[in-house]
């Protein structure tokens, strides 16, 4: 499965759908993300931290759970390719420009989408990822 950050942070910290991604990642025996995506969860932990909706020792053991997850996973490497394919998906799609960078890593590792398993909660992008051929997950 190709995992967005949004999909992670609940992995990361305790929110409403948090069991339902655990359960998720344990069933995916070769998860991938794109490159950037622990900066994108670290902004989002930073975030929280800085509106102080994250406690300093929460805060910490997310970091690490987010360093430890970052080993196990494959991750799309930052290439011309993928360039070309977010620029491609930014044409095509109103999308911001990381998530066109998402899009288009999961693009380049699925070979063509074809309904690959894309893990994300952001409803603009599970919209423009279904629309690409990924089967979206978690169903809503």
């Amino acid at each position: 499965m190709f995992w967005d950050s949004s999909a992670l942070v609940p992995l990361l910290v305790s929110e409403g759908r948090s069991s339902e991604l655990v359960a998720l990642l344990r069933s995916d025996p070769d998860p991938a993300i794109w490159w950037a995506t622990p900066v994108e969860c670290q902004s989002a932990l930073q975030r929280r931290r800085r509106e102080n909706t994250l406690e300093t020792p929460t805060h910490a053991r997310a970091l690490e759970r987010l360093r430890q997850l970052a080993e196990d996973v494959d991750v799309v490497a930052p290439t011309l390719a993928l360039r070309e394919a977010a620029g491609r998906a930014l044409a095509a799609h109103p999308l911001r420009a990381a998530d066109g960078l998402q899009l288009a890593a999961a693009l380049v590792w699925s070979g063509a989408a074809s309904g690959e398993p894309f893990v994300c909660l952001d409803d603009h992008l599970r919209d423009t990822a279904s629309r690409e051929g990924f089967t979206v997950l978690p169903r809503a």
